[in-house]
C-alpha cells in the first residue's frame, strides 16, 4: 500500500482527532529521520500508524491480541490500552500488508519502549511524544533536545512519562524501566 493508501484507509478507522495526531507523528518522524539517517518510508509508516489499534480498548484489546496469539503480560491485562502497540503491529501487518519488522517494532513498542531499540523505534517513540499536537509542561524542551540528541529525549520522555504514572499511583510497564536502565548504562 502507498502512504495515501493508509492514509485512506486508517482514516476510516480512527477518531479524527487520532487521525489528525497520527498524521502529525508522521510529519515528525519524517523530520527525525531526516537528520538521523533513518530511511523516512519507513518512518512515514511508522508514524502513520503507530496507533491503528488504538480505538481497540479494554476486554476488545484483550480479545484482539488472544486472536493474534499475542502474550499478555500482567501490567498490561490490567492496563489494555498498553496493547495497542503490539495489537497495532499485528494490524499493520494483516489490514496494512506491512511486512518489515523494523517498522512492525517500531509500532508495537512506540509506547513502552524496550532495552535496546533501534533509531526508528526511538524515533516513533519520540515523535509520538513530541508530535505538534502535544501540549503539557516540558514538551518545547522535549522538542528542541529531539533534534539534537536523541538519547537524551528518550530519557527526558521516560522519566517524565514514569513520573507521570507514578504521581497518578499507575503500574509502570517493565519495558519502560527497561528501556530507561538501557540509555542510563550505554548512551548518556
Amino acid at each position: 500500500m502507498t502512504i495515501d493508501e493508509i492514509k485512506i484507509k486508517l482514516e476510516k478507522t480512527l477518531s479524527k482527532k487520532r487521525f489528525k495526531h497520527s498524521i502529525g507523528v508522521m510529519e515528525t518522524a519524517i523530520e527525525l529521520a531526516l537528520i538521523n539517517d533513518v530511511d523516512t518510508d519507513k518512518a512515514a509508516v511508522s508514524g502513520l500508524l503507530h496507533d491503528c489499534a488504538r480505538e481497540i480498548k479494554g476486554a476488545e484489546a484483550i480479545k484482539a491480541c488472544e486472536k493474534y496469539g499475542i502474550d499478555i503480560d500482567d501490567v498490561s491485562r490490567v492496563q489494555p490500552s498498553l496493547l495497542h502497540g503490539p495489537l497495532g503491529a499485528e494490524i499493520a501487518k494483516e489490514e496494512y500488508g506491512i511486512e518489515d519488522p523494523c517498522v512492525l517494532r517500531a509500532i508495537k513498542y512506540h509506547t513502552t519502549g524496550r532495552a535496546d531499540m533501534d533509531m526508528l523505534e526511538k524515533i516513533i517513540f519520540i515523535a509520538d511524544y513530541i508530535e505538534p499536537g502535544r501540549s503539557f509542561q516540558g514538551v518545547e524542551e522535549a522538542r528542541k533536545e529531539a533534534f539534537k540528541n536523541i538519547d537524551s529525549v528518550m530519557l527526558m520522555a521516560l522519566d517524565q512519562t514514569i513520573a507521570h504514572i507514578i504521581s497518578k499511583k499507575g503500574l509502570i510497564h517493565g519495558d519502560a524501566i527497561d528501556a530507561r536502565n538501557y540509555i542510563l548504562m550505554n548512551n548518556i
